[in-house]
């Protein structure tokens, strides 16, 4: 069931470890890096909540509710993945930016409800775990690739000209097949539970046309129950946090810790692949930690556990300013790591308590407002701020987001979270 997030999240590693890095090389400054990746956020806002809605309301009897999407948003994303690395300019990049993280969200927000439609409540913060530990055994291997290509089979780093190193159009492409099999793999191996009224459904369809869907989806935001309400102010800075590492991470470390901004010299490509070894290893640690989150959420309450877990992260962001080794980066990823994994866990174990099981998708889609609206603000003033305030030194947006991921964690405080557990000997539910 969440072995196709082990694909996705090839497509993901590779974009967030290595989009920065393309764009510089094709001629983009530091401030620009921001509005460029505005594609990523946009493309959340506009392509989940609508996915969302429609993947609710489909059910075929071969192909089930969910899988459809999973199988469309694979082959789009496999295409994507192949062409990005082969862009000649910035314009392209963009672009083919655009396409790509629009093909990944049409897989991977339905597979976000499809957890909760297949396990009962006691069982979704393992099932949401479950799927964190794929989505870090791909992030590793995918986020590694590059450094990979070049120290282990010799793919040349430096391109002739100035353009993508061949170390990153073989990790795209590696990735574009990984992808394509991992989901296709949870396609043809998962049977879904039909709905319990397939007539009403059906009805439902005739009657609702796509601009009804579109309405629906985007006003939902004016539905939310309290528990996603609150869990909306969490999201919000904590992936505010988490945008600003994806953008300037590579930047950051380059010229802070490698000392150079030349996208040509051999330092800057070891120092962005290091970015990817980094990536790998904050990925690596919240595939093993999202098993023991359950743990611990049991003895102090999902929403405590999330707390400690972002307030361990922002400090391994900031931790990056005091950093003059490359090695000690791999120290405050582990933090990353653990925040990581309670990021993609926690929140929807939290939300999935308290919806309805026919509207899982689509409150799903409505709560990823809360993932891209802050990427979108980040994109906005990141770049402003370091242009403004910062002399447009990339280590600084790293510090303002750990800011902003303490920030999340300290407002879990107010989070009302509806756990149920189960006593199986006294047959109670509390």
């Amino acid at each position: 069931m969440s072995f196709g997030f082990l694909g996705i999240q090839f497509g993901f590693a590779l974009q967030n470890a290595n989009v920065s890095r393309i764009f510089e090389t094709l001629g983009a400054s530091k401030d620009e890096l921001p509005i460029l990746w505005l594609a990523a956020p946009v493309t959340g806002l506009l392509v989940q909540p609508i996915i969302g809605y429609y993947s609710d309301r489909t059910w075929h009897r071969k192909w089930g509710r969910r899988r459809p999407f999973f199988a469309i948003g694979a082959i789009l994303a496999t295409i994507a993945l192949f062409a990005m690395p082969n862009s000649t300019a910035l314009w392209m990049a963009v672009i083919m930016l655009w396409l790509m993280d629009a093909s990944i969200n049409i897989s991977m927000e339905p597979f976000r409800a499809f957890v909760g439609d297949m396990l009962p409540n006691e069982q979704r913060t393992s099932g949401f775990a479950m799927q964190s530990f794929f989505i870090g055994l791909g992030a590793i291997i995918a986020s590694a690739l590059p450094y990979i290509m070049t120290n282990w089979f010799g793919v040349e780093n430096i391109a002739a000209g100035g353009g993508i190193p061949d170390s990153v159009k073989w990790s795209f492409y590696l990735g574009g097949i990984a992808y394509f099999a991992a989901v296709m793999w949870t396609v043809f191996n998962t049977e879904e539970y039909p709905p319990d009224d397939i007539e009403k459904l059906k009805s439902e369809n005739a009657e609702k046309g796509v601009f009804t869907g579109l309405k629906e989806s985007f006003m939902g935001i004016f539905k939310m129950p309290k528990t996603m309400v609150q869990l909306a102010f969490v999201q919000f800075f904590s992936w505010f946090a988490l945008f600003a590492m994806w953008i300037y991470t590579t930047s950051a470390v380059t010229s802070h810790i490698y000392d150079t901004s030349d996208t040509t010299s051999v330092l800057y490509n070891e120092g962005a692949d290091w970015v990817g070894i980094c990536f790998a290893v904050y990925n690596g640690i919240a595939a093993l930690v999202a098993f023991l989150l359950p743990v611990i959420a049991k003895h102090i309450s999902r929403k405590m556990t999330h707390l400690i877990a972002l307030v361990i992260g922002g400090i391994g962001l900031i931790s990056i300013y005091f950093i003059s080794d490359p090695n000690l980066l791999l120290v405050s990823m582990i933090g990353v790591g653990i925040a990581w994994a309670s990021i993609l866990s926690m929140p929807y174990a939290m939300l999935s308590s308290i919806l309805p099981a026919n509207k899982m998708g689509y409150y799903m889609g409505v709560f990823n407002f809360f993932i891209v609206i802050p990427q979108i603000v980040a994109a906005g003033i990141l770049g402003f701020l370091l242009k403004s305030f910062f002399g447009n030194i990339s280590i600084y947006a790293l510090i303002i987001g750990g800011i902003s991921m303490i920030i999340a964690g300290l407002l879990c405080v107010f989070v009302q979270d509806n756990e149920v557990t189960v006593d199986l000997e006294n047959k109670q539910i509390t």
